[in-house]
């Protein structure tokens, strides 16, 4: 009943937390730039991908075979959506999405800390930033690296997320207790 609690409490404080963050502060959004000409822009993508959202990946030709020549070309990773909300508020269903997506990674973290013999607050709550450090790693670094995303991007996100994960740290940390040794 404990880890559900502190996996309770992790989504909680993760969630109160990424709201803070996409709301309150830069970190986020950092490296994320605005179209120029961005209406122009928008229609002749919207005529050339019409109602098709999705990922594309440009060039076409993208490839990392060792045969590949170096030139090099505009590119570039577009996440495309025909019908998205312009709306400042968020839909329900997001954040219901939101909120359960942090809430599965704090029942896993509070369900890992309680496999622990860590008898520590701070190494608890240490233990969980290092699972969230592993997370914020796993993806942000790849799309750096693979699909040149920003590094400032990639460093603002991935704190957002760290910083969840501590966040998530402390609560679990105050109600998971170690696992005693069989004595």
């Amino acid at each position: 009943m404990r880890i559900l609690l502190a996996g309770l409490a992790a989504g909680i404080a993760m969630f109160v937390w990424t709201s803070f963050a996409h709301l309150a502060t830069p970190l986020p959004a950092l490296g994320i730039s605005t179209l120029p000409d961005e209406s122009v822009t928008v229609g002749n993508l919207s005529s050339a991908i019409g109602d098709k959202g999705g990922l594309y990946l440009f060039p076409s030709n993208v490839g990392y075979s060792p045969s590949s020549s170096a030139a090099t070309a505009p590119g570039g990773l577009l996440v495309f959506n025909p019908k998205m909300s312009t709306s400042m508020q968020p839909p329900a269903k997001n954040l219901v999405i939101e909120f359960l997506t942090e809430l599965a990674e704090g029942l896993i973290a509070a369900w890992l800390v309680a496999q622990t013999a860590l008898t520590g607050y701070v190494a608890r709550v240490g233990f969980v930033a290092l699972v969230g450090l592993a997370a914020a790693i796993t993806t942000n670094i790849s799309y750096w690296n693979w699909y040149t995303f920003p590094a400032a991007y990639t460093l603002g996100y991935g704190l957002t997320e760290f910083i969840g994960y501590v966040a998530a740290g402390l609560a679990i940390a105050a109600i998971v207790r170690p696992k005693m040794a069989a004595g």
